[in-house]
């Protein structure tokens, strides 16, 4: 019964509070529209020089290729002025094709072709040094598989498994969700609770018969199940709008939600018992979760690209393990036994801070 005044009175606080309850259900949809149409880690449209000092049907066919890959919006210049063109930032790469190369690869010998490419932005320059990498290559080995008998008739085939479009949607928003739970969940439960501290309510509480664990509890349960309803949202969304499902089905999908949500519970719970102000609060949980959760998460830098004692600490950030949960079922449709060590991981760490938060609060208020 005291549990069940302690839910209903959190829940009551929150739909008064119509102005934080709105933006908890609407930033969602917006980050997720944001990341969908806007963040991407696919190049489209990269402007690119080529320079075709070997002018054959063959290096043309290069061309075409680069042409025909969505990719590139391809130019045909000199190399000085195409060169130019990199410095003033009007092409991202210029394509060096050398006289001869149609004759080498006929005579089923390789080929060298030059590509300067603007490194300004590490990021573009990496995928433009791929595409056109693959591009070339696939038009080099039809190249010579159309010329003489003794020629390498070999073909390129690449196939790309869970994701081939490449679509950077399709793993981004399993590390969107991440971002929303801990916004909502983790920032929304530690204020609530600081809350009661600056309203001197916390004191009251102290001497009531309601409990640590109960209060704990009556504050976690409403976050729960709002979290849970906006992650639901996002779900819907991503499918209904980019067409991004799940290929392993939803159940796996809810229980490593809801994991998830309980870890980041524990987190504003624990915060909560070291902040006084909701300042302090908000503070803390932008540094302890947020910004952990975007740099070493995996979400979108690689982890294996780190440093080593960088990856070590990234084994303290739940959000690694949901998000590589999260995407071993939606993105690889993949089984339980391929991510069960992830669930336990997150369950370990509710449980943690959960007990770390309770102990706190009842040092710290007074609470039984």
């Amino acid at each position: 019964m005291k549990l069940t005044t302690v839910i209903v009175k959190e829940f009551r606080q929150i739909l008064r509070d119509a102005r934080t309850l709105g933006v908890l259900l609407v930033i969602p949809l917006f980050l997720l529209l944001l990341f969908g149409y806007a963040i991407t880690l696919d190049v489209r449209n990269a402007a690119i020089a080529v320079v075709d000092h070997d002018r054959t049907v063959e290096s043309r066919r290069i061309v075409r290729a680069l042409e025909h890959s969505g990719y590139f919006e391809v130019s045909a210049g000199f190399i000085a002025s195409a060169a130019r063109g990199v410095d003033d930032e009007r092409f991202d790469a210029v394509l060096v094709i050398p006289e001869g190369l149609s004759r080498s690869l006929l005579r089923g010998e390789s080929g060298r072709v030059q590509l300067l490419v603007d490194g300004s932005n590490g990021t573009i320059a990496s995928a433009l040094l791929g595409y056109v990498q693959q591009i070339t290559r696939e038009a080099a080995v039809e190249v010579q598989s159309t010329g003489r008998a003794g020629a390498a008739a070999v073909r390129f085939e690449p196939r790309v498994w869970f994701n081939p479009e490449l679509d950077s949607t399709q793993f981004l928003v399993p590390g969107l969700v991440s971002f929303i739970l801990i916004m909502t969940a983790v920032i929304s439960t530690a204020l609530a609770v600081v809350r009661e501290k600056e309203l001197g309510t916390l004191e009251q509480i102290a001497v009531s018969p309601i409990g640590s664990v109960t209060l704990i509890a009556g504050k976690a349960i409403p976050y729960t199940v709002v979290s849970a309803i906006i992650a639901a949202s996002v779900f819907t969304g991503a499918a209904t709008v980019f067409s991004v499902r799940s290929a392993g089905g939803y159940w796996w999908v809810a229980v490593s939600t809801l994991l998830f949500l309980l870890a980041c519970i524990g987190f504003g719970i624990m915060i909560s018992s070291i902040a006084d102000t909701q300042q302090v609060a908000f503070l803390l949980a932008v540094m302890i979760t947020f910004l952990p959760a975007f740099i070493l998460s995996g979400f979108i830098f690689p982890i294996d690209n780190m440093p080593a004692p960088i990856r070590v600490a990234t084994y303290a950030v739940p959000a690694r393990y949901y998000l590589s949960a999260l995407r071993a079922i939606m993105l690889r449709g993949a089984g339980v036994r391929y991510f069960w060590d992830e669930l336990l991981l997150l369950a370990a760490f509710a449980l943690v801070t959960f007990a770390v938060g309770i102990r706190r609060l009842r040092v710290r208020s007074g609470l039984l």
